[in-house]
């Protein structure tokens, strides 16, 4: 496999879309189980293509876009086996104009520390993606903090899902996942105990909106994504804050395949956004986040 270098020309790019998922390998091998996967397709009225990693770099070429990608390793909780961080950081290796991959590490898995310091010196992975619900854990749980130390020593992001999620909506008991676990006020005591690691809220925080906008005002080091949600639907205080406070730290997600970047860029056009805003929003804030300007600004806030 081949070590992940990026290649991508900021300038060339009309975004970066941060929050895209690879939920079938080139084994045909799927992120979740079936059951889960078809509750999450009805809850987003959803049932597009499950494209290979291959396939979703054509797709963001053709828009001009990169893209993060990556899965979720949930093994113990789902009981499921996850896909390879390995192989689709060798994915996006082999695409890397247009590709930037984070890794997935079980966080109940007693070797998620070393897992995550290979996918990190191995494969060159640039961040990893967390979900309290679907993985089963608390994120302010200090448990976990050896794995948010690899992750800050190495300057690597940590995404977490925050807020409801369509994954087991309308299933028994919501096939026993606990959103509380999603509350982005859980990963205000990791920002302060890791202030130099930057943390993306991934999604709308619903219903913890209010809660997200605090710990974002108050830890510079904390990012909002604004994947998962048509942007019709933003709460209004999130909108407010994307347009002065926060501006610098809203970053464009779409939650792909789910929620494709086309929708979003058509539905965006019917919010309050202020269009000064956008450049940042949709590709500035993300290539300061990951350093990608060809002279990078240090400034987060």
């Amino acid at each position: 496999m081949t070590r992940y270098e990026s290649a991508i020309d900021v300038e060339s790019l009309t975004a970066i879309d941060v929050h895209v998922h690879i939920e079938v390998d080139g084994h045909g091998h799927a992120s979740l189980p079936d059951d889960l996967a078809a509750a999450a397709s009805a809850y987003f009225a959803a049932d597009a293509p499950r494209p290979d990693i291959d396939g979703v770099a054509a797709y963001y070429r053709e828009r001009k876009m990169a893209a993060v990608v990556f899965t979720v390793d949930a093994g113990t909780h789902l009981d499921h086996p996850p896909l390879s961080s390995a192989e689709i950081a060798d994915g996006a290796a082999r695409n890397n104009d247009v590709l930037i991959p984070f890794g997935s590490v079980d966080p109940n898995r007693p070797d998620a520390v070393d897992r995550a310091r290979r996918l990190i010196e191995d494969s060159g992975v640039r961040g990893f993606k967390f979900h309290p619900t679907v993985q089963g854990f608390d994120p302010s749980d200090e448990t976990h903090y050896p794995l948010y130390e690899v992750l800050q020593s190495a300057g690597a992001v940590a995404l977490f899902h925050t807020g409801q999620t369509g994954i087991g909506a309308g299933m028994p008991g919501g096939r026993g996942l606990r959103l509380g676990l999603s509350n982005p006020m859980l990963l205000d005591p990791v920002a302060a105990d890791f202030g130099d690691l930057p943390i993306i809220m991934a999604h709308p925080s619903v219903p913890w909106q209010d809660e997200a906008i605090s710990v974002a005002t108050h830890k510079h080091n904390t990012w909002i994504d604004l994947s998962g949600w048509s942007p019709k639907y933003f709460p209004d205080q999130l909108v407010r804050a994307a347009n002065s406070f926060l501006k610098r730290r809203i970053l464009f997600g779409s939650d792909f395949p789910l929620l494709t970047p086309d929708r979003w860029m058509r539905d965006v056009q019917a919010t309050a956004l202020k269009p000064e805003v956008m450049p940042g929003i949709l590709r500035d804030n993300a290539a300061r986040l990951f350093g990608l300007l060809p002279h990078p600004d240090k400034e987060t806030s």
